[in-house]
């Protein structure tokens, strides 16, 4: 292995080999306590260690990086406290994420590192997020993000780099060629000779270095990087190197070759770099010694710090508080207390708006109002939307905040998340709703969890076009709220009214949470729907039912088109109904919902999703364990056949619920 000093002084080589020594110690002291049950489970990265500590050293501080399991390196190398770390890997509560992650499985702002989830690919588009933010500030500044050569077969790794190179965004995307994907070698993974050959098929350029050769990788990073705050691209970056352990420990390594490991053992990026340094007379035994204790001394006492921290012991209170990020407070002005205040319009003036001018109008003005907010979906700019209703939004915030995207739905939900991750606000549109599926990991996995396991919050909006009725068949029609509503950090926003819309809108893009916000397509144009709105800027609690009809003969519990529906039916058929529009789904308005039942005894939930595993199941079971001394009769459901949404018009309208639900409603009356 050959090593090029070349301007460096030496207390840059120096630390160089200091950053590579120490999370060595780590893990060589990880392993006797792995062996001594200490410690339940450790993902190595000896033999690695030149990449993240190359990649580290040669980025500005503030700059993210983005890391895998074998990335020790890149936390000891931000100067984070081997205590803090030892109590994250233990479980602990003094760690990052109050017990709740394994591993690296967090992020800390604080050293702009943020860690993996289990789904490899799912940070390569945070990073886009991350520098697309980069580049709306003018920073001039770069995030790096690794990749193994197994995680790069992932979709996610094809969104990611596609829509760095079509945004051009300072994205290193690093690929760690360690030659196997757990057990799988590379010629079961992938069949191009080199991944710097797929940077020519995305426009970009692609290097390949030695990672086991510390100078190499840091200047390979040192230069690209500088290059890219100047002039922002994204570039693919191959290291290549070895495993030297299992893919974890208790997975062993009987299934490489043993003559791999003499062939990369004599390529160790510690040994071979500390022999060129003692050699150049830059290093010294006793200097080494010197290190050593030092690093010796911080493990141990590190271990025994931690080692005699106590238990965690569960509080639900806590537990459920973290769930979602608090959602900011105004001084009221009943005696100056902190609590929510709904922003109201400034005026009385109103017009009338269907429900797609309402939502466009909501949308327009929260951009005014966030000057920190960026709209992404596909063909939203020039061409506003295909439903139009981001139509003329680029000529008054600009390309820059009003984005078209590529077919790339995981990779900009990753990126809306990078953008929360700098203190911006994030708005994507699904064309349809039915498309959520390909970007469902970043959704119930990042944006959901996110502040749950390390305090970060995801400030984005998912605009969910959806329904049926509209003759589009099963792939443009699907009401798939229920898939959100099981997930805890989500909420799922669904107004039925114009009025309701606009405010629900405003306060979803207010809300610091990822918010799922539903428009039934078939209600966008309905010239029966529209109404008089506010012309002003306005918010609507997150939370709260709208009743929309009060009677004593049974509660209706709606949402979206069913509670037009319900309206319309009860006054043809003259039924003293509480209709209660529930308008958020999760959380859903349990008190309102309680209250209504108590009063008149029945309870009759009606929803356009299907039946079986549907929202309604769920408000079922709450009411009929919490007010069953209250019902005159079983709680009855209605909702829509158990199938797909089928094309032809007959057979759409026989799949609703539309008609059906009058004749369970006359059942449930006459009970």
């Amino acid at each position: 292995m050959q090593f090029n000093k070349k301007h460096h002084s030496n207390d840059t080589l120096l630390n160089l080999y200091k950053g590579m020594l120490k999370p060595r110690m780590i893990e060589e002291k990880m392993l006797i306590l792995l062996r001594q049950g200490q410690v339940t489970k450790w993902f190595s990265g000896i033999g690695q260690e030149a990449i993240s500590v190359g990649v580290t050293q040669a980025l500005h501080k503030d700059e993210y990086i983005l890391p895998l399991h074998r990335n020790l390196g890149v936390w000891t190398n931000r100067d984070m406290p081997f205590t803090k770390l030892f109590s994250q890997w233990q479980g602990k509560l003094n760690g990052y994420s109050k017990g709740r992650e394994r591993s690296f499985h967090f992020g800390t702002n604080e050293h702009h590192i943020i860690g993996m989830i289990s789904h490899l690919g799912a940070m390569l588009g945070v990073a886009d997020g991350i520098a697309l933010a980069h580049k709306l500030k003018g920073e001039q500044k770069v995030s790096v993000v690794f990749s193994g050569d197994g995680g790069a077969s992932e979709g996610d790794f094809h969104e990611a780099i596609n829509t760095a190179a079509v945004w051009d965004l300072p994205v290193i995307f690093l690929i760690e060629n360690n030659g196997y994907g757990l057990s799988t070698p590379s010629n079961e993974q992938f069949r191009c000779k080199n991944f710097i050959d797929k940077a020519v098929g995305y426009g970009i350029q692609g290097y390949k270095v030695d990672g086991n050769n510390i100078l190499e990788v840091y200047d390979m990073v040192n230069n690209l990087a500088s290059s890219m705050r100047s002039n922002p691209r994204p570039i693919l970056l191959e290291c290549m190197t070895f495993r030297m352990r299992g893919h974890e420990e208790a997975s062993g390594t009987k299934y490489v070759p043993q003559e791999l490991f003499d062939e990369w053992g004599k390529k160790d990026p510690i040994t071979n770099y500390e022999y060129w340094l003692k050699a150049e007379g830059i290093l010294t035994d006793e200097m080494i010694a010197e290190y050593r204790v030092t690093f010796k001394k911080e493990i141990d006492e590190g271990v025994e710090a931690v080692q005699a921290e106590s238990e965690i012991i569960p509080d639900t209170a806590i537990e459920m508080a973290d769930v979602y990020a608090p959602v900011p407070f105004q001084i009221s002005e009943n005696f100056g207390h902190l609590q929510h205040v709904t922003v109201k319009p400034t005026t009385e003036n109103k017009s009338r708006k269907r429900l797609v001018d309402a939502i466009s109008d909501g949308l327009k003005l929260s951009m005014r109002k966030h000057e920190n907010l960026v709209l992404m979906g596909q063909d939203i700019a020039e061409y506003g939307g295909v439903f139009k209703i981001t139509q003329g939004f680029m000529e008054e915030f600009g390309k820059g905040r009003v984005r078209n995207t590529p077919l790339c739905e995981s990779a900009i939900l990753g990126a809306a998340y990078g953008l929360s991750v700098k203190g911006m606000k994030s708005m994507m549109e699904m064309q349809f709703a039915d498309f959520v599926s390909v970007g469902f990991n970043q959704i119930v996995n990042n944006l959901a969890k996110s502040y749950y396991r390390w305090g970060q919050n995801a400030d984005v909006v998912v605009r969910m076009p959806t329904g049926a009725g509209v003759g589009a068949g099963p792939f443009h029609s699907q009401s798939n709220e229920a898939w959100f509503f099981h997930v805890p950090g989500l909420k799922v926003v669904y107004p039925s009214t114009p009025g309701d819309a606009k405010g629900l809108l405003a306060a979803s893009l207010t809300d610091p949470n990822p918010v799922m916000f539903f428009e039934h397509k078939a209600l966008y144009r309905s010239i029966e729907l529209e109404e008089e709105v506010y012309d002003d800027y306005y918010e609507i609690e997150i939370g709260k039912a709208r009743i929309v009809k009060e009677g004593n003969d049974v509660s209706i519990i709606t949402y979206g088109a069913g509670v037009h529906w319900a309206t319309k039916h009860c006054l043809e058929a003259g039924i003293e109904a509480d209709i209660i529009d529930l308008r958020t789904l999760l959380p859903w308005d349990k008190d309102g919902v309680m209250n209504s039942v108590r009063k008149t005894g029945k309870a009759f939930i009606l929803h356009e999703d299907t039946l079986t595993g549907g929202i309604g199941a769920e408000i079922a079971s709450y009411i009929a364990e919490h007010a069953f001394k209250y019902l005159d009769a079983p709680v009855k459901r209605s909702a829509s056949l158990d199938t797909a949404v089928p094309f032809n018009v007959d057979l759409e309208q026989n799949f609703l619920p539309k008609e059906r639900f009058k004749l369970e409603l006359n059942e449930l009356l006459n009970f």
